[in-house]
């Protein structure tokens, strides 16, 4: 999942928002020098990735990805779900999205650790452009698809992949509403029953792709 996933799921479990967003920049055992609760939103994140990662629907999404761009499949499907999450915003609360951004927006500005993992260049540039916000519109997901393929190597064969979204966007679409609630559900159940016995093993165990 990627960057509004993430921090609706945060703040639905009334969870760190500055620790589910350094989720995506804090790797292998750097999270362990955070205060507990930022720590235990960075492997609360890492569980998300894992469980969207390994779930059956979000396989089926990739291996809808053209063999063009099946190596990139992965970031395709993150940021496709993340458009349909904004899309389809009013089936799972009924705060607007555009007051939720600007809520989030404003606690992210607010927290001291925003300095930290250099994140505040990226946070900047989440808010001046809405990020979260943007994610309704294709047009916005090809510019950060690009930008994405323009950061990795051989990124070249990745760019255009916003192709992959329209030729692909219904089945994609229902993959997304078939996969978010069981995400949901199993949010909530990390979070009611097994955050601290993931907290203390996660001083010896974590993630491979963080």
């Amino acid at each position: 999942m990627n960057f509004l996933a993430h921090l609706y799921i945060a703040d639905t479990n009334s969870d760190s928002l500055i620790g589910h967003l350094l989720g995506d920049f804090v790797k292998g055992r750097a999270f362990l020098s955070f205060e507990p609760k930022i720590r235990d939103a960075i492997l609360f994140h890492r569980r998300i990735d894992t469980f969207s990662d390994t779930h059956a629907v979000t396989r089926v999404s990739r291996n809808r990805i053209s063999r063009q761009r099946r190596r990139f499949a992965g970031i395709i499907v993150d940021v496709c779900y993340d458009h349909f999450l904004a899309r389809h915003w009013n089936r799972y609360t009924s705060e607007p999205l555009a007051d939720f951004c600007q809520r989030v927006y404003a606690q992210l500005k607010r927290d001291p650790m925003r300095e930290v993992a250099g994140i505040q260049p990226v946070l900047t540039r989440m808010v001046a452009y809405d990020w979260l916000g943007g994610y309704r519109h294709l047009r916005n997901l090809s510019i950060v698809l690009d930008r994405i393929a323009g950061r990795l190597s051989r990124g070249e064969r990745f760019v255009g992949g916003i192709v992959e979204i329209e030729s692909n966007y219904r089945q994609l679409e229902t993959d997304f509403l078939s996969f978010f609630p069981e995400l949901l559900a199993y949010s909530r159940n990390y979070s009611g029953q097994y955050r601290a016995e993931a907290s203390e093993e996660g001083t010896e165990h974590y993630s491979p792709k963080s």
